[in-house]
């Protein structure tokens, strides 16, 4: 298999976290590449006609893409490693992580706001709105799900912390930390989970 990669990208990471989880990043080949949404290059949309990452090419050359497909997939190669509840709480699990998709979403594209737009063109409402999204998310976590955070560390658990580390890499002047504690404080103990410190971003 082949893992089209970004080093930043919190969606990538996702993935690359899964691998770790299941113990299967060995049997995956990272092929970096650069891409953006002015510039996604020739190797993405070969295999994602949307041009994003993170891609993954199977071995019969079938292309899966959108990190949550992705990493249910590999969810099923190693179905013991329960990335993902097998029981009812499933799809408070999938809610959970798109909560944090949905923060890495408005993340990257505040990131891109700024750097694809020349300087004068940058919306800077639009940009408010986005870490409004944030903000309320974050909200959300920590109102709804610190038992689950607490207690689990499934993929959707997992992701959450993915998220956070990516608004630490870009936005970290917003200063989120300030205003949700004790998210803040279940982020500074999970980043010591193995998957997650082999995926810190080295950018």
């Amino acid at each position: 298999m082949k893992l089209y990669y970004a080093a930043a990208s919190p969606f990538v990471r996702k993935v690359l976290i899964a691998l770790h989880e299941t113990n299967l990043i060995d049997q995956v080949e990272i092929v970096p590449v650069t891409v953006s949404p002015v510039a996604p290059g020739d190797v993405v949309p070969a295999h994602n006609p949307l041009g994003k990452i993170p891609c993954l090419e199977l071995d019969d050359g079938t292309a899966l893409y959108d990190s949550r497909v992705i990493t249910r997939y590999i969810s099923t190669l190693a179905p013991a490693t329960n990335l993902y509840p097998e029981d009812d709480s499933l799809w408070d699990a999938l809610t959970l992580e798109a909560t944090a998709d949905g923060i890495m979403d408005a993340a990257v594209t505040m990131t891109y706001e700024r750097r694809v737009r020349p300087e004068d063109k940058v919306f800077e409402t639009f940009l408010d709105a986005q870490w409004q999204k944030i903000d309320r998310a974050l909200t959300a976590i920590e109102n709804r799900w610190m038992t689950q955070l607490n207690e689990q560390k499934n993929l959707p658990v997992l992701a959450v912390a993915a998220a956070l580390t990516y608004v630490d890499l870009r936005h970290d002047d917003r200063g989120w930390r300030n205003t949700h504690p004790t998210l803040a404080a279940w982020e500074a103990e999970i980043r010591e989970r193995p998957s997650l410190a082999a995926t810190v971003p080295a950018v």
